[in-house]
């Protein structure tokens, strides 16, 4: 039998036994999704919150110099259905992809076209969604599949290359169509992901007989394009509608205030809550609410009025009706003082209905909790 009917394979098996990369990612990314798991993220489906803590693509996070994210990403799956089918297509073209290349170019090629997928992503996605996985890099384990098939081709027998290549073209083009039709899917890292595997295999290929020249500068030529690539994409990606340090400052904001406005509520209520049961006089309520109510509202009023905030921040709308909310407070805590000292009832019942209101108003646009009523 001659070498070129023995199946590729068995001389990839031959010649690389073990495939030590494929499985160390396979182990990292199950680790992993089990440590996201138990700080929180769901087993099937997740919010996003603890994929963006732990580090997904995110353009306002990313672009805001978080630029670990690129790679933190890859290793951030939504779900365990998300998680088993990168797995399976990880070991499915890894233990052939790494045995053609050898262990470090693997890694080289996982990588790079992990980066090419999420510096596309940022760019389709924009700023919109959060995204992570590992199959941008899967993708680019394809196109190097493709890459060293194409580039063999000679060498293999018809039936092994039309059976691979085309196995491999085929699913990525059904997958990256399939993209295009549901909704939650990056294929901005798909394609990234697979045009940099296919560049970076072209490249980095191990030919089972030495190559003749034109093929070595053809290599040399991928990998030219590949540098030139990534550089356009990082040149091609907008800058981010807001930064996210500055959403996290807005909503340490929002956070700080609302624990405020509970503690003075809770003064509004106890105050009230004395006088009904204490001789006190309608002055010294009035300057009890004065000090301990209105003035506080009023100076968180004031230090919500001087925060500037990109409105394209998510939390600028929060932050607008909390200061609505402060400077309704306030001024009904100061109609209630005026109509204690002018003993008007029906100023004192208005003001405390207008206070109870502003509450109300309120609740639905920060995330449902009502403040304490007086």
């Amino acid at each position: 039998m001659s070498l070129s009917h023995v199946p590729l394979f068995d001389q990839l098996l031959e010649r690389s036994p073990r495939i030590p990369a494929t499985s160390v990612l396979i182990g990292i990314n199950l680790l992993i999704f089990a440590a996201t798991v138990w700080h929180g993220a769901g087993l099937w489906h997740s919010n996003n919150s603890v994929q963006l803590a732990w580090g997904a693509n995110f353009g306002p996070a990313t672009k805001d110099g978080e630029w670990w994210r690129l790679g933190s990403a890859l290793f951030l799956h939504f779900g365990l259905f998300h998680l088993g089918m990168n797995m399976l297509s990880l070991w499915d073209g890894g233990r052939l992809v790494e045995r053609m290349f050898g262990s470090g170019r693997f890694l080289l090629i996982y990588f790079s076209s992990g980066l090419a997928g999420n510096l596309l992503s940022l760019i389709v996605q924009g700023d919109r969604a959060i995204s992570g996985g590992a199959s941008g890099a899967i993708f680019g384990v394809y196109g190097a599949l493709m890459s060293y098939l194409w580039l063999e081709r000679h060498g293999l027998h018809p039936a092994e290359f039309k059976r691979l290549f085309w196995g491999a073209a085929i699913l990525s083009a059904i997958t990256i169509v399939l993209g295009f039709q549901i909704t939650g899917i990056d294929n901005g890292a798909h394609i990234g992901g697979l045009l940099g595997g296919i560049l970076t295999g072209l490249a980095l290929a191990r030919p089972v007989h030495p190559a003749p020249r034109p093929r070595r500068i053809g290599q040399r030529v991928a990998g030219f394009a590949l540098i030139l690539a990534i550089t356009q994409l990082i040149v091609l990606i907008p800058a981010p509608r807001y930064r996210w340090s500055d959403e996290l400052r807005a909503q340490e904001q929002i956070s700080e205030f609302l624990g405020e406005d509970a503690r003075i509520s809770a003064r509004w209520g106890a105050i009230l809550g004395r006088a009904r049961g204490e001789e006190a006089s309608f002055d010294q309520l009035a300057g009890q609410i004065e000090t301990q109510v209105a003035s506080q509202y009023e100076g968180s009023f004031e230090q919500l009025s001087r925060l500037r905030v990109n409105p394209a921040l998510p939390s600028a709308p929060t932050l607008a009706a909390l200061r609505d909310y402060a400077e309704q407070r306030r001024d009904a805590s100061r109609a209630l003082v005026e109509g204690l000292r002018a003993n008007d009832p029906e100023q004192i019942r208005e003001s405390l209905q207008d206070a109870r209101q502003a509450a109300k108003r309120v609740a639905p646009r920060v995330g449902g909790s009502e403040a304490a009523k007086p």
